[in-house]
């Protein structure tokens, strides 16, 4: 082996592998929840490349909040829009609205459906 130790040779592999694979394009889903129509959240908008770009540029324009989650993503991505969450993702998404509820009652918004978060 000489002066390389096992470790190293391993992180270059798997830098070889990073590079050999091909660039995972943008995907970005919009989600809702209606607090007047208690359910589980529905996929309003789902898009990959340019058109995950304008989804996370009117996210940003509206003041949305946006999380970074790839896999996640690719999950929610495979859901037709307009059609309810899987259950499979439920949790995840359950964390993040949690989240995004925190954030907007610490700004002064309106406290989320069935009191606090």
């Amino acid at each position: 082996m000489g002066n390389r130790d096992v470790w190293d040779e391993g992180a270059e592999s798997e830098q070889a592998k990073a590079a050999a694979r091909p660039p995972r394009r943008q995907v970005a889903v919009a989600l809702a929840d209606d607090p007047d129509n208690p359910g589980l959240p529905t996929v309003t908008a789902s898009g990959r490349g340019a058109v995950a770009e304008q989804i996370l540029q009117l996210a940003f324009a509206h003041g949305v909040k946006v999380r970074t989650d790839p896999d996640l993503a690719e999950v929610l991505a495979a859901v037709e829009v307009d059609t309810v969450i899987p259950v499979e993702a439920f949790v995840a998404v359950a964390e993040i609205l949690a989240y995004v509820y925190r954030a907007n009652a610490a700004m002064g918004a309106a406290p989320p459906p069935g009191g606090a978060a």
